[in-house]
């Protein structure tokens, strides 16, 4: 049983990794950060907004 909370624990914060992404936010951070608050760090994500793109900057003139 015990094993089972720590891959539902690890799932989520994949998932939270992947919400962070379609968000334009750190999948990587997200994910650590879900390691230590789990759902309260998918809440954060679900309440926070998209942030807009970075736009690239072609300096080839």
């Amino acid at each position: 049983m015990e094993n089972q909370f720590f891959v539902g624990w690890g799932t989520l914060s994949l998932i939270n990794a992947g919400l962070a992404q379609g968000k334009n936010r750190s999948g990587l951070n997200w994910f650590f950060i879900s390691l230590f608050l789990g759902p309260i760090a998918t809440l954060l994500l679900v309440l926070s907004e998209k942030m807009p793109e970075e736009e690239n900057i072609n300096i080839d003139d």
